[in-house]
């Protein structure tokens, strides 16, 4: 076996706060509305589609209940998981499904750590298609990013919440559609020195919009990218050559004459962006890796449906193993891997058990982690 040392790597797992009811919710979608609604509802789209996702040891839990968040926490640190990513929902001073981290913030459990990722996004009706309907805006013009850090700043202060020299990690999901970056973060720095930080360890998610290369992130005050997947750009490159034979592509065209679910389905080997990427190079700058279990969000879509669905918990572990294997070249402090995701099940992509796959994937990282912390690589 190959021997590295990966045992001072932390393992955060974004956490969808979503699993509640909310009067935004009841208005735009029904009264009660949750993920869960679009998660009980999902229906199989072709033969060996695992849908509908149903959950196992935590069931459909309600995440207003301090039982529910203890549980959560309990299973991820007996697997090897070092923290929760909350995504947070800022809409100059609007917070949306806020409940459940205000409450781990007040109450003090579940003693587990964390920090906050800023999904700075509008939100659509893209689960009814229709994108361009925005329900609730980013309004950058009247942005107050010091009363955002006022407010920033009680969770920091927390003794759970995760830092890296001592500077509170934030992670900010579209950093290049917010105006006047370079000038914000240069406050935001000076204010958090006020409050007594280092400064702020920032990250940017690099996703499929994001085009800032790591020298243009870094003369914003960046320090450092997350490599969120699944990219969409990835997932195209690492399925273009090979992804389906001639005969395939006969049988997939037949398959969509007869099953009119198929239509506007997008099906990605999980193997394929497992191996690309492996063979992507070991970068020097602070870009830490993201890895994911599976992918389908089709319970969420009509059409413009991508599924990559993965039962294989091995190869999951394999692809984790690499990454943890690439932060070693990482100061002690900086040495992350993020996991998307914790529960989000109206994407498929959930560490959180279901009545298929079980303990499979949390079961995978604890043996990842613990091999790694045996100096040991996984096969």
């Amino acid at each position: 076996m190959n021997r590295y040392s990966g045992s001072s790597t932390r393992l955060i797992v974004f956490y969808l706060p979503q699993f509640h009811p909310i009067p935004e919710n009841d208005a735009w979608w029904g009264k009660g509305f949750t993920e869960w609604t679009n998660v009980a509802k999902s229906t199989p789209r072709f033969s060996g589609h695992h849908q509908p996702q149903i959950p196992a040891d935590l069931g459909f839990c309600d995440l207003r209940l301090q039982e529910t968040r203890q549980a959560q926490a309990d299973l991820a640190r007996e697997h090897g998981i070092s923290g929760f990513c909350y995504y947070h929902y800022w809409f100059n001073g609007k917070m949306l499904l806020e409940r459940p981290f205000n409450e781990v913030l007040t109450s003090g459990a579940p003693d587990f750590p964390f920090c906050l990722c800023w999904a700075n996004e509008n939100w659509t009706r893209a689960w009814d298609g229709l994108d361009r309907e925005v329900l609730a805006a980013q309004d950058y013009a009247n942005y107050d990013h010091l009363a955002h850090l006022a407010w920033l700043e009680r969770a920091f202060a927390d003794r759970r919440y995760i830092r890296i020299d001592g500077r509170p990690l934030f992670l900010i999901y579209r950093a290049e559609q917010i105006p006047r970056l370079k000038e914000i973060v240069r406050e935001w720095q000076a204010a958090a020195r006020e409050y007594g930080y280092p400064g702020i360890y920032l990250c940017a998610v690099k996703n499929m919009q994001f085009d800032l290369s790591w020298q243009e992130a870094q003369a914003l005050g960046i320090d450092a990218l997350v490599d969120f997947q699944p990219n969409p750009r990835d997932v195209a490159e690492a399925n273009r050559t090979g992804h389906f034979s001639w005969a395939e592509k006969v049988l997939r065209w037949l398959g969509r004459l007869v099953n009119p679910g198929m239509r506007g389905v997008y099906r990605y080997r999980y193997e394929k962006i497992v191996s690309f990427s492996r063979q992507k190079p070991q970068h020097e700058e602070r870009v830490f890796p993201c890895v994911f279990p599976s992918w389908d969000n089709s319970s969420r879509r009509r059409t413009n449906v991508t599924v990559i669905q993965n039962d294989d918990a091995n190869l999951y572990g394999q692809w984790l193993a690499d990454s943890l294997k690439r932060t070693t070249a990482f100061p002690e402090g900086e040495r992350i891997v993020f996991i998307n995701a914790w529960n989000e099940w109206a994407e498929g992509c959930h560490l959180e058990p279901d009545h298929r796959n079980g303990r499979n994937f949390l079961n995978a990282t604890k043996e990842t982690v613990a091999l790694a912390k045996a100096g040991n690589s996984r096969k």
